[in-house]
């Protein structure tokens, strides 16, 4: 395990996930998109300052996708030949495009765009203005399209400019969003005639003009009616600038629809599978309302959702709904729904589109089932070529359930990080009908994400330790915790393991006592850290747990950790039952186990990525 820290750290970079996992899980706010628009009287501000850096700091302080920006010099006498939209551009690191309206003192002016994403094409439309020409500035970005202008103070030539700016938003083939210095108060006919095909996004109650002390509205954006908007408006407000211009910047804050089959991040995955009941758990790219449909057949379902105090659990990009009830050994069919949740707010909710998933199955063991098969994988270390190679062994073996015996999404600095590899891990072997348990591993315990990993499980007793039933057999997990003391200085006083292993003494004691476990046809015990020849100095586990295990009669323990496979017979080591250790996370040293149970007969099968077969006994 020496050089296992810098392979962990690089393994990452051969994982064949996709780009909505690297690139982070959250759509929505990939979606949201910060219009602004600001007329800037050419930096001039109310204290008669021109002052370029002033106006890039209020668009630097409001962080805006988008600006429309009014009043623009270009190397004109006034501005010193200064090119006021590059300067801007420069200080707010924007894209620029620049729109002139008239030649003036030995430059133009006119209007800009400035743009966080480059503008896929450009397009500039004259517009009327009696006491000056004005423009439109048509810019097309890979979502939506965006337009500058600045209308005349002639209200008939605001009129007369409307069928322009109409005939362009219906040509468009993307949501078209207009911005600007309409020279227009609300109370005008313009607003009146200009809403027959715009929705305006910012609050028309809420003045703009003059920056001290304003108490008219002439700025505003506004978006082009479609039958279904694509977006939902989640804030708009006017920016507290009293001095850099004339005008105060007005800002909307809109987040698009995602496409339906852009809402699913993950393919539902089986956790918890016990006491009539079983989990299905699955992410989303974006905040959802999330249910699940389920039956006996196709066409006869019922309805599940996470309810806590009369509350629906929604608006989250984690989804994990119970089914209760579940008839054992009868076969049921389920699918997931997840719609996007636009808005949430206390009196208002906006919904987009619903993903459904295709249907699955699953089947719950009966209490007197004497038969499964288990596969078990352990210390993966996100290794997507080993699980490859060690699942190709066993792909065409029926199996009912698969237990990662730790390591396996290990040492995760973030949520997308510790997704790819477990999105991975579901879909290789099949976790939407398969129920799959995590037991956690050491090197789930360490980097920034580990306490997170909770959220992406649903633990047997809300424990990473527990026990559960298989038909007429009964499993035990155990967590050992880390592999050294609680005082080791690069755990910096974080942990707490020796009273998680006092914890699960009191645990163990109970569970050897319990009927479910005295009944049991067969006992196999799991756990990470090996209790037997583990080889370390440092096992407090078996320091711990030693003598109550000396005399529980389990069938076989299953462990893993140090990366090289061993048996070890009953007795050999002082153990009470077989010891199996699995191997490593290297195709050279990796192993895949098959555990078997047909009527009173139990077996295990140790096979490695050639397919070989490194053990096979009668348990």
């Amino acid at each position: 395990m020496k050089n296992l820290i810098l392979w962990a750290a690089t393994v990452l970079l051969l994982l064949p996930v996709s780009e909505t996992l690297l690139a982070g899980n959250n759509q929505q706010e990939r979606n949201t998109l910060r219009i602004m628009s600001y007329n800037i009287r050419n930096g001039k501000g109310m204290d008669n300052v021109t002052n370029y850096q002033r106006i890039a700091d209020v668009i630097n302080r409001m962080k805006p996708d988008v600006v429309a920006v009014q009043e623009v010099d270009s190397v004109t006498g006034r501005s010193g030949q200064t090119n006021v939209l590059q300067e801007l551009s420069e200080r707010t690191l924007m894209f620029r495009t620049f729109a002139p309206a008239i030649d003036y003192n030995g430059g133009k002016y006119g209007i800009g765009v400035l743009s966080k994403e480059k503008p896929v094409s450009v397009q500039r439309f004259p517009l009327p203005g009696r006491e000056e020409a004005r423009a439109l500035l048509v810019v097309e970005f890979e979502k939506y399209i965006f337009c500058c202008t600045h209308l005349s103070l002639t209200p008939a030539d605001q009129e007369l400019s409307l069928p322009i700016i109409r005939k362009v938003a219906q040509e468009s083939n993307k949501p078209f969003f207009i911005a600007g210095d309409w020279n227009a108060t609300a109370a005008s006919s313009l607003l009146a005639d200009i809403q027959k095909d715009f929705t305006i996004i910012t609050n028309p109650k809420q003045p703009t003009f003059p920056a001290d002390e304003p108490d008219s509205c002439l700025d505003y954006i506004a978006a082009y009616k479609t039958e279904n908007l694509p977006f939902t408006r989640l804030s708009c407000f006017v920016c507290n600038e009293p001095v850099a211009s004339d005008h105060r910047p007005v800002i909307a804050d809109i987040v698009f629809k995602s496409n339906k089959e852009d809402i699913f991040l993950s393919a539902p995955y089986l956790q918890n599978p016990l006491e009539g009941g079983i989990t299905v758990m699955w992410q989303t790219t974006v905040p959802c309302y999330s249910w699940v449909e389920y039956g006996t057949d196709t066409l006869n379902l019922k309805r599940a959702r996470t309810l806590v105090d009369g509350q629906v659990i929604c608006n989250d990009l984690h989804n994990k709904i119970r089914l209760e009830n579940i008839q054992a050994g009868q076969k049921y069919y389920y699918r997931v729904y997840s719609q996007e949740i636009m808005l949430y707010q206390a009196y208002k909710k906006e919904f987009g589109e619903t993903a459904v998933s295709p249907f699955y199955s699953f089947t719950l063991p009966k209490a007197d089932d004497t038969d499964f098969t288990m596969l078990v994988f352990n210390d993966l270390h996100k290794n997507v070529s080993t699980l490859d190679a060690l699942y190709e062994q066993v792909k065409n073996i029926p199996y009912s359930f698969v237990v990662f015996n730790g390591d396996c999404v290990a040492e995760s600095h973030t949520e997308e990080e510790a997704l790819s590899f477990l999105t991975y891990l579901n879909e290789k072997v099949n976790a939407s009908q398969v129920p799959v348990f995590y037991i956690r591993g050491n090197h789930e315990i360490r980097d920034a994400f580990s306490i997170g990993l909770r959220s992406l499980f649903d633990y047997v007793g809300d424990k990473t330790y527990g026990a559960f039933n298989w038909g007429d057999s009964r499993f035990v997990m155990l967590d050992c915790g880390e592999d050294k003391p609680d005082t080791t200085w690069v755990y910096y006083g974080l942990n707490d393991f020796t009273g998680l292993r006092q914890e699960q003494l009191g645990f163990l004691t109970n569970e050897l006592k319990s009927k479910a476990f005295k009944k049991a046809s067969k006992k196999v015990l799991l756990g990470h850290v090996p209790l037997y020849g583990n080889g370390d100095k440092y096992q407090p586990c078996t320091e711990i747990w030693g003598e109550i295990l000396a005399k529980a009669p389990f069938d076989v323990n299953i462990s893993a950790h140090t990366h090289r496979y061993v048996y070890h017979p009953k007795g050999s080591i002082g153990n009470n039952f077989p010891v199996i250790v699995g191997g490593s996370n290297h195709s050279d040293g990796a192993t895949v186990m098959v555990l078997r149970k047909n009527g009173k007969n139990m077996t295990l099968q140790v096979l490695n990525v050639k397919g070989e077969t490194l053990l096979d006994i009668k348990l």
